[in-house]
């Protein structure tokens, strides 16, 4: 939207020719903005509650470092998911604020205040290995202003590890299950809570393990209720899911 657009839209609020409610839906289906190579979506956030989330892997330095920029102008708050450390460098030239999280490769850009997390998420691993895939979550949750408690390597094959941290599951508002190998771990949290579990197969594991195939497949034939699945890796998509449960339970948006 430029600012003629901008004016005139202000311009019917205040005389009375346009509500408030029309104004804002009128905002929420506005154009992008179109770079060339990207278009981009100013307006997300007055839509779902959260800016786009750049997915970094296949773009180049520039068209990365060039989106941050120009969204900039307009967040107080920016993340790319699936980074490296050369993106990071062209980024951070043009943005000085922005961070690297090297372990779930996520780029962060804040200005401002950060916000006061809400409510609380608990997201787990069955391995260590599975952790950069739960720290893509966590980040993601943290930036949009959710409570975070990580339990890391709890997986089945010690059970009993899983079972000593029970009253840190029943504490929150969803639970992210991160798990390779057989994928057992969202199964059996999920037996024993009343809290929606989001479950998260990783690429970790031997050769039958395909890939993750073998965890996504497990998840899906879950004998346990409250399981719902996202894809192979996808620590991003589950950290959505669980935030907007989270903000529901604490009736925050």
């Amino acid at each position: 939207m430029d600012k003629n657009h901008l004016r005139d839209l202000l311009t019917c609020v205040k005389s009375g020719r346009l509500g408030i409610d029309s104004a804002l839906e009128t905002l929420q289906h506005l154009p992008y903005e179109d770079t060339g190579f990207a278009k981009i979506d100013h307006h997300r956030k007055i839509r779902v509650g959260h800016s786009e989330v750049i997915y970094c892997q296949g773009k180049t330095p520039s068209q990365v470092s060039e989106i941050f920029l120009r969204m900039s102008k307009g967040c107080d708050s920016i993340l790319g998911t699936r980074a490296d450390p050369e993106i990071f460098e062209a980024t951070k030239k043009v943005l000085p604020e922005t961070v690297f999280h090297e372990v779930p490769r996520i780029l962060e850009y804040a200005k401002g205040k950060k916000k006061k997390k809400v409510g609380k998420v608990v997201v787990a691993t069955g391995g260590t290995s599975d952790i950069p895939v739960a720290e893509e979550a966590a980040i993601i949750l943290e930036a949009f202003g959710s409570k975070v408690e990580r339990l890391y390597d709890v997986g089945v094959a010690g059970i009993h590890r899983l079972f000593s941290n029970v009253k840190v599951f029943k504490k929150a508002n969803a639970i992210v299950a991160v798990a390779g190998m057989e994928g057992a771990l969202p199964s059996v949290i999920a037996g024993i809570v009343n809290i929606p579990v989001i479950a998260v197969p990783t690429s970790i594991g031997y050769g039958s393990a395909f890939g993750g195939i073998t965890a996504l497949l497990s998840m899906l034939n879950s004998c346990a209720s409250g399981v719902s699945v996202v894809n192979i890796d996808n620590g991003f998509g589950a950290a959505c899911q669980a935030d907007m449960i989270n903000k529901l339970a604490v009736g925050r948006s």
